[in-house]
């Protein structure tokens, strides 16, 4: 019998590695580890002390990014810290996913960017996931984003400011900034709740003056509000409006049209 290598070559966060791969259930497994801190902080009685392990034959699997088409999972081992003032035992935190969910931070970043254009059922459908969970997600990098500056030295030149629809027929909308200046690799910036033009302002106030100025094109749909945020918030950029959209808005009216102009056969 003879063997084969393949080498799979995929990004991974900063302090993680990789041990050993595996299929499961039609995906990708990666079993992965990270650094350790020397101290930790008991969240019970909030003594710093050096890191006591606790170790558990526990291995819990969370969603990564998708690999080949197909869902890739983080699988790793389930590590406690055991406090020598307190006696509590508390969970570490890997640094690539919150705590009470069952995907990582990257994978978050994938269902915002799936939400342009689409709404929180079909991503859900797309990726194999529930749509609570699509919501979950927006809701939390919504909190996270009040809280988040954005790098003052990141260099931003071309900007997306796409409304994200959580479901059909309700009105669960939010802003979403992203940059484009690596169009291979758009990061999202900030949201914020809402569809309106205080939105878009709320999202484009999270930069700085000279991030703002240093914009040269911002991609936008047709909505006035989104136009005027970037308007006065992007005194030297240019609108460009995507051919989705352009498209999209031709082909209402040319059905406003035909529904006006064919009249209505009568029975005979």
């Amino acid at each position: 019998m003879t063997t084969t290598t393949i080498a799979i070559d995929m990004d991974v966060p900063a302090g993680v590695s990789v041990g050993e791969y595996e299929r499961i259930d039609g995906g990708h497994a990666f079993h992965v580890s990270w650094e350790l801190p020397d101290n930790l902080c008991c969240e019970t009685c909030q003594r710093e002390s050096r890191l006591q392990l606790v170790e558990k034959n526990k291995f819990l699997s969370i969603r990564d990014l998708d690999l080949w088409g197909k869902p890739s999972f983080f699988v790793y081992q389930e590590v406690y810290h055991r406090c020598p003032s307190c006696g509590h035992r508390q969970s570490l935190l890997p640094p690539f996913k919150r705590r009470d969910v069952k995907y990582t931070f990257r994978f978050e970043e994938q269902v915002l960017v799936s939400l342009i254009g689409s709404t929180a059922e079909d991503v859900a459908v797309r990726l194999g996931i529930a749509a609570e969970t699509v919501e979950r997600i927006v809701k939390n990098r919504i909190e996270d984003a009040k809280a988040k500056q954005i790098d003052p030295q990141r260099k931003i030149e071309r900007l997306g400011l796409d409304e994200i629809s959580l479901r059909k027929g309700h009105k669960g909308y939010a802003t979403i900034l992203t940059d484009l200046t690596n169009g291979e690799r758009p990061e999202i910036l900030a949201l914020s709740k809402g569809r309106d033009e205080a939105a878009g302002r709320a999202c484009l106030e999270r930069l700085s003056a000279q991030q703002r100025s240093a914009v040269r094109w911002h991609h936008t749909d047709m909505s006035p509000a989104y136009l005027k945020a970037c308007g006065v918030h992007l005194p030297n950029s240019q609108s460009v409006i995507d051919r989705f959209h352009v498209a999209k808005k031709l082909g209402e009216v040319a059905d406003d049209l035909r529904k006006k102009t064919i009249e209505p056969t009568s029975e005979v």
